[in-house]
């Protein structure tokens, strides 16, 4: 089922956050609560979208989740580019395989937060690399928690 705007979705429940890339998939969680948000992993992405989307859902799974928020790519201007198909596809893909509520949360921006606050925490380089994703899925689902809590 996608959704049209995140505040959309129930306000209170685990929210799954992802930060779609070609070659990663950001994970990110909220509590049940909707107060906060903490990544959770970063999947790496194969040939195949299956074994991406089955880690996918035992994440979803093991925490009871009840939606997905997904980082859309826009392009600075707000115009929509190939990253933009990309992660509208995937989201196409999550649905086929599962009827859960999706949203799209614009996330422009998101990565370099992450990396201005991983910088500020004086992460080294390959420590900042293996956590760029998933911190992005973290600032992508605060964002869409803020908003859904914004409009209760």
């Amino acid at each position: 089922m996608l959704l049209s705007d995140v505040t959309e979705l129930p306000n209170q429940g685990i929210i799954i956050g992802l930060d779609p890339g070609s070659k990663t998939l950001g994970v990110a969680a909220s509590d049940s609560l909707q107060l906060t948000a903490h990544p959770v992993e970063t999947i790496q992405r194969g040939k195949k979208l299956a074994p991406t989307l089955n880690r996918l859902f035992e994440l979803f799974d093991e925490r009871g989740a009840i939606g997905i928020v997904m980082g859309l790519p826009l392009n600075m201007d707000g115009s929509a580019g190939p990253r933009v198909q990309s992660a509208r596809a995937l989201a196409r893909h999550i649905l086929q395989i599962r009827d859960v509520p999706i949203a799209f949360q614009d996330e422009r921006m998101s990565s370099q937060m992450a990396e201005r606050a991983m910088l500020e925490a004086d992460l080294s380089r390959a420590r900042r690399a293996e956590l760029i994703d998933k911190s992005a899925a973290a600032i992508i689902l605060q964002t869409a928690i803020d908003r859904i809590a914004n409009a209760s």
